[in-house]
């Protein structure tokens, strides 16, 4: 049976490296972005591109409740089943001060980089508990020590989204002892070596050890490739 591999989040050089893994191991996988809404000052590095390749462009308005039910079904449409469902937080950095964000941003943070993870996360273990099996993975950056260092602009989208996305992912997670399929959560590193992340994900998906799941699962930094 073809393996069906989805892979939902923030464009991002993480969420690339992912797919960019994926793509050595399936003839195909299926991926979905949530669209960066936010004004980006000009001069900014331009965001890297989309996944091309093996990979299935599906739709997703993370606001929607319907729409992230949509996305499975497109997934499954395109893949035959979806066994393998790996979700990268890497919310872009907004950087103003609090009174200068509009009512229409505080709107964009929350529903597409907060609640648009409770319908999709939602969706899928519905749909894993009705197949009996497959895994459930989540990737968020470890911000390290310097997340909460003094700046003149703080970052007040990037951090609050990841916290709420760490958060319901330790809920599940805990949650999880009884379920059919695997939940596991993963720490990527901040800058760097996402390649060889991706690689070790990948690794540690393919095992499907019941050990690892309910767990929280810290990339090696040394060693690994030795």
């Amino acid at each position: 049976m073809t393996r069906g591999i989805l892979i939902a989040g923030n464009e991002s050089s993480l969420f690339s490296a992912v797919a960019a893994e994926a793509v050595k191991r399936v003839e195909a996988y299926a991926f979905a972005l949530i669209p960066n809404r936010f004004y980006i000052p000009d001069g900014a590095p331009p965001p890297p591109a989309e996944p091309t390749g093996k990979g299935v462009s599906l739709s997703w308005t993370p606001s929607s409740p319907i729409s992230a039910r949509t996305l499975i079904v497109a997934a499954e449409n395109r893949l035959g089943q979806i066994n393998n469902a790996i979700l990268v937080c890497s919310p872009p950095a907004v950087y103003r001060t609090a009174e200068a964000l509009t009512p229409e941003e505080i709107e964009i943070l929350v529903n597409d980089h907060i609640r648009g993870w409770f319908f999709l996360i939602r969706e899928l273990a519905l749909n894993f508990r009705r197949l009996g099996t497959g895994s459930l993975s989540f990737i968020a950056p470890d911000l390290g020590s310097d997340s909460g260092a003094k700046n003149s602009q703080a970052d007040l989208l990037g951090p609050p989204a990841l916290a709420s996305f760490r958060t319901f992912t330790q809920g599940i997670l805990a949650s999880s002892t009884n379920e059919p399929f695997q939940v596991m959560g993963f720490t990527a590193p901040e800058s760097g070596a996402k390649e060889e992340f991706a690689a070790w994900l990948f690794k540690i998906i393919d095992e499907g050890h019941r050990k690892n799941s309910g767990r929280w699962q810290k990339y090696p930094k040394i060693g690994f490739f030795r």
